[in-house]
C-alpha cells in the first residue's frame, strides 16, 4: 500500500509537475460552479495519466488535505472516500 512506503520522491514523478497549479487549487476569489467543474476536469485529465496517482491520493487522505485536486479527487470526493473507508484505514499514523 502506498501509505506504508510513502516517500517524498513520488512528487518528482508526478504528471502535474510543471503544470499550472491553478488547475488543481481554487482561486482566492469566488469560483462559479461551472468554472470549478471545468478547472477540476482539466486537473483530473492530468491525474488520470499520472504514474503516482495513488501515492498522491493516499498522501492527501492521510494528511487530510482540504484544498485542491489530489490523486484525481477533489475535496468532496476525498471526504466521501474517507467516510466509506473501514475505520482502521482512517487512522493517521
Amino acid at each position: 500500500m502506498a501509505t506504508e512506503t510513502w516517500e517524498w520522491g513520488w512528487q518528482w514523478r508526478a504528471a502535474c509537475r510543471g503544470e499550472d497549479a491553478g488547475l488543481f487549487f481554487p482561486p482566492s476569489r469566488f469560483e462559479p460552479k461551472a468554472e470549478r467543474i471545468v478547472r477540476e476536469g482539466k486537473a483530473k485529465i492530468i491525474c488520470a495519466v499520472c504514474p503516482v496517482r495513488m501515492e498522491c491520493l493516499e498522501y492527501a487522505v492521510r494528511t487530510r488535505e482540504i484544498h485542491g485536486v489530489w490523486g484525481g479527487l477533489n475535496e468532496a470526493e476525498r471526504r466521501a472516500l474517507l467516510r466509506d473507508r473501514p475505520l482502521d484505514l482512517r487512522l493517521v499514523d
